[in-house]
Formats: structure tokens, C-alpha cells, sequence
């Protein structure tokens, strides 16, 4: 070999050393930011029946799809956190896909220093969120640990900077345009419960917590000693509140349900839905459904049976199903296309519409609307629940908040009167309907006729010999005239038609309306939704 030779092959094998060296090192950076690494942690975690937060993600997006962001990442070298170490600075971040759709990723990890969010962690979630809003990406946030991490907290040199950062004001940009998911995972008050309350939809296990403080700085500020589950547990999340969708027993089935929530919705709000095969006929119904609705008006039913029948099988997706039950709202498919159901659930309250009831179909309304998601209403509705309490849970300004989201819809809109259909609550319920059909077995009219004939005939029954049969008497001519028929010989419903036919009207309405429905708005700004 001439000199030249030898010279040019010791020179690449001096550079394929010196690449081989940092390679090494960057590959042991890296590992030791992986559970394999982390064998102690890992397994602290695991003997609470608890998973990683790389095994939450890696359940959650397609195999071999993740692109992490900031791995290397540390946490700013302060003082107060000298000498302790901070894989990843406690939260995982990238993208990947979800049945083959792209998403933006973010998982709190509670083995670094309780999951608490420290400077560092917060930029890299406000970058994957950026990235979201501007590449139009759906963004699940797998949530656990304990909020600020307070050791950063302390500088106001430090925590006043917090304000430039743009994480949540960006959620609250994105909303309406890209499904925002929390899942809380286990501890999740404060930071995680601020991030949980500006997403669309948040599942929690059993043993998550959710609030603005946890009991111990909650003690320390007014005094209250309460249990974590007291202050913020799932189920007061789920029953109580209503800040939480669902309670799930674990968190494999947490991360299901995400799943399954955003299977309904376009990755964007550019988008449409998308639509799976159906091989249910449309005009093949069982006819049980003609048995469901009792004959006397003051008997309950499970509306539910009459929603399965209706729509494509094993698809109705319940959205807060354990909050104000006498209101359901839920995704649903017919012929293979997602819409969004809010129906009067006569088995709770009469299906009677309070302010719990409002609030629940006004968020659900909007999140329709919002992707492009068909809204059917199954109206059986005795009316907005009178009352001191309804009057102290604001249930006036929660019923304007209905009518307000209502009426901005821009998406079909289809009306199924199923029994009663009283008073104000009715006229809300049904308003501005694209269709509107009843069953015959639909009651429509100002109010319960009893309660009318109390109301306006008082005097006239004070005077009567015998004034039950006069009641009576009047109960049965007012009746008379509040039947399916009479009002769509009046015009104020499209048709009466035979249960078993619903199924088919409702697909082919939607076949034949376009996506989006014309919006007369005057030039305002914005409006002013009540609150």
C-alpha cells in the first residue's frame, strides 16, 4: 500500500472512531432516560399497579410511530433542585398515530419528582401543543403527578417568566379545532386538573383525583381537612361536577376509551369524520321498539333501548354518563356515519331538563357543531324543573346557555318528538330542526295538561259541586287536542311517522343536507355566551 493509500484509510478510521464515540454517547444518554434504565423507579411504579409513563404511551399510539421530543432534556439548574435528577424533566412529549392518524403526545411521568411540572417540562409541552395547533393534530394528554413543581416556584425571578409561556392559552385557541383529550391517570390536582379543564374530553381511573389543590395545601390555606377523594376523587368528578367524562377501573382501559372517543372525530375541524362500514339495513328495525314507551305518560322508560334500535349497533358512545342522567348525550353511527345524540332520558327526573341537564347538552352541542357531527334530539321532556333549588343552581342562565349554543349550529339538525314535549324546554330541545318528525304517541303543548288545568281553571273549579269530574272533564278536552297529529296538521312538525321508519328518515335527511348549514350572524365581534 503507497503512503497516500494508508494515509486516506488511517484518516476515516480515525473518523469513524471519533463517531463511533459520540454515538456511544449520545446512546447512553439516551438509554438512561428509558424504563429499562430506571430499574428502580420503574418497579416503584409498578408495584402500585401502575404503569409507566412510556408504557401509557406506547399503548396508546401505533407500534413503532412515536418521534419523542426533548429527551435529553434536564431541569433548569437552580438551587433548590441541586443534585436531583430529572429524566426528561418528568414529561415524555412527541407525536405519533392512533389508527393510523397523527397526534401530539404528552405524558406527565411520576417517577420524576412526584410528576410536578418544572420549567423545563412546561416548554416542551408548550411546543408539542404549538405543534398541534399549527400541523392540525389531535392532542392527548396522559396526566399524573402533582402539579408546579414548587422547588421552581419560589424566585418570583423565575416564576414570573411563567406568563410568557403559551400551553394553555393555546388550548383554549385550539378548542373547536383539533379533539383536546385529558386522561387523568392517578394524583392530578392542580397543574393536570388546569390542563384537564380545557379538553373536550377526560376520562379518569378510578383511584385519579382531580381539583385546584390537593387536601394538604387546601388544609394549610382555609383550614378544610378533607380526603383527596372528598375534594376531587372520580366519582365526585364524574356525578358531582361533571369535570370528568368517565371512571374507568384501569389504565389500559383509560386509554381504550380514548381511543374510542376520538374514532368519532376528524383530526381537525377541516376535516369530516371518519365513516365505517355499515351492513345494518336502514329500513330493517326490530319492532320491540314499538313496545318500548309505556302507555301511561307518568310511567319511565330506559331511553337508551329505544337509541339502540334506532342507530348502527354497538355504536352509541356515551359522554357523561354518570353526570345530570336525566339528559344523555352521546356519538352515535348510522349507516356508518358519526353524530351526536342528546335525548331526555325518562328514567331520571322524568327526563325533566335542570340546570345540571342544561350545561351537559350545551357543552355537547358545541362539540358537535364544532366538527361537523349531525345533532338528533329525542325529545321527551316534561319541561325545565321548577324550583328554589333550580333557581339557586342558576338554572334560567343555564337554559340560556342551551338555547345560545343551539342556536348557532351551523350542522344539521333533527328532531324525534318520542312522548312529551312541554313548554319551553320543547321549543329549546326542537329549535331550529333541519327535520322534525313525531311518534304517535307524542303529547305536545305548553305544559303538563294537569298542571294547566290547576293553573288557569282554579277558580272555576273552587265553584263546582263536583270538581274532580270537572277536572276530569277538562283534562280529557285539553288532551284531545295536544296529540301527534293535531300538530302536524298545524304545521309545527314536518310528519308523523311509524317508529320503525326512523331509522331510515334520519339517514336519508342526513344523505340529502349538506355539511355545513348557512349562519345568519349579524357583524359582531363575538357573542357573550351566558355563563
Amino acid at each position: 500500500m503507497n503512503s497516500d493509500v494508508y494515509r486516506r484509510v488511517h484518516v476515516t478510521e480515525k473518523k469513524q472512531g471519533y463517531m463511533d464515540d459520540l454515538l456511544r454517547e449520545l446512546s447512553e444518554k439516551k438509554s438512561s432516560k428509558l424504563d429499562e434504565q430506571r430499574e428502580e423507579a420503574v418497579q416503584k411504579q409498578h408495584s402500585k399497579g401502575k404503569l409507566t409513563a412510556r408504557e401509557r404511551i406506547n399503548l396508546l399510539l401505533d407500534e413503532g410511530t412515536f418521534i419523542e421530543f426533548g429527551m435529553l432534556v434536564q431541569h433548569k439548574g437552580m438551587e433548590m433542585m441541586e443534585g436531583k435528577d430529572a429524566p426528561a424533566d418528568g414529561v415524555i412529549t412527541g407525536i405519533g398515530e392512533i389508527e393510523g392518524r397523527t397526534a401530539a403526545v404528552c405524558a406527565m411521568d411520576v417517577t420524576v419528582l412526584g410528576g410536578s411540572m418544572g420549567r423545563k417540562g412546561m416548554q416542551k409541552i408548550e411546543r408539542i401543543i404549538k405543534m398541534a395547533k399549527d400541523s392540525g393534530y389531535p392532542v392527548v394528554l396522559l396526566m399524573e403527578g402533582g402539579g408546579h413543581r414548587i422547588q421552581e416556584g419560589l424566585d418570583a425571578q423565575e416564576f414570573a417568566i411563567e406568563t410568557h409561556l403559551t400551553a394553555f392559552a393555546d388550548l383554549a385557541l385550539m378548542s373547536g379545532w383539533v379533539p383536546l383529550v385529558c386522561g387523568i391517570m392517578g394524583p392530578g390536582f392542580a397543574g393536570p386538573a388546569n390542563f384537564a379543564s380545557l379538553c373536550d374530553f377526560v376520562p379518569i381511573v378510578k383511584d385519579g383525583t382531580m381539583g385546584i389543590a390537593g387536601p394538604k395545601l387546601v388544609k394549610a390555606a382555609i383550614g378544610e381537612d378533607l380526603t383527596k377523594e372528598e375534594l376531587g376523587g372520580a366519582i365526585f368528578q364524574t356525578q358531582r361536577t361533571g369535570m370528568a367524562d368517565l371512571v374507568v377501573e384501569s389504565e389500559e382501559e383509560c386509554i381504550k376509551e380514548i381511543k374510542r372517543y376520538l374514532s368519532y372525530l376528524p383530526s381537525n375541524a377541516s376535516q369530516s369524520s371518519p365513516r365505517v362500514p355499515n351492513q345494518q339495513p336502514l329500513n330493517q328495525v326490530n319492532p320491540e321498539l314499538l313496545s318500548v314507551i309505556p302507555e301511561s305518560l307518568n310511567r319511565g322508560y330506559d331511553m337508551r333501548k329505544i337509541l339502540n334500535f334506532i342507530f348502527d349497533k354497538d355504536s352509541i358512545y356515551e359522554l357523561k354518563p354518570q353526570y345530570a342522567k336525566n339528559i344523555i348525550t352521546a356519538f352515535a353511527r348510522i349507516d356508518g356515519r358519526t353524530v351526536g345524540i342528546i335525548a331526555n332520558q325518562p328514567r331520571y327526573l322524568g327526563g325533566i331538563m335542570d340546570a345540571a341537564a342544561c350545561t351537559k347538552a350545551a357543552r355537547f352541542v358545541s362539540l358537535c357543531d364544532a366538527f361537523h357531527l349531525p345533532l338528533i334530539t329525542f325529545i321527551d321532556v316534561a319541561g325545565f324543573l321548577p324550583g328554589q333549588q333550580s333557581e339557586l343552581a342558576g338554572l334560567v342562565r343555564k337554559s340560556g346557555k342551551l338555547q345560545y349554543e343551539i342556536a348557532q349550529v351551523t350542522v344539521p339538525k333533527i328532531s324525534v318528538v318520542v312522548r312529551k314535549a312541554y313548554g319551553f324546554a320543547y321549543l329549546v330541545l326542537a329549535n331550529q330542526s333541519n327535520y322534525q318528525i313525531a311518534w304517535p304517541t307524542a303529547e305536545i303543548c305548553a305544559m303538563s295538561i294537569e298542571g294547566a288545568v290547576e293553573v288557569a281553571y282554579s277558580r272555576e273549579l273552587e265553584g263546582v259541586e263536583n270538581k274532580e269530574e270537572k277536572r276530569q272533564e277538562l283534562i280529557s278536552k285539553f288532551r284531545s287536542q295536544t296529540g301527534a297529529i293535531r300538530g302536524a296538521e298545524g304545521f309545527g312538525v314536518d310528519d308523523v311517522v311509524n317508529p320503525l321508519d326512523t331509522r331510515y328518515l334520519i339517514a336519508k335527511t342526513l344523505e340529502r343536507l349538506p355539511q355545513h348549514l348557512p349562519l345568519q350572524v349579524p357583524p359582531r365581534k363575538h357573542g357573550i355566551s351566558p355563563i
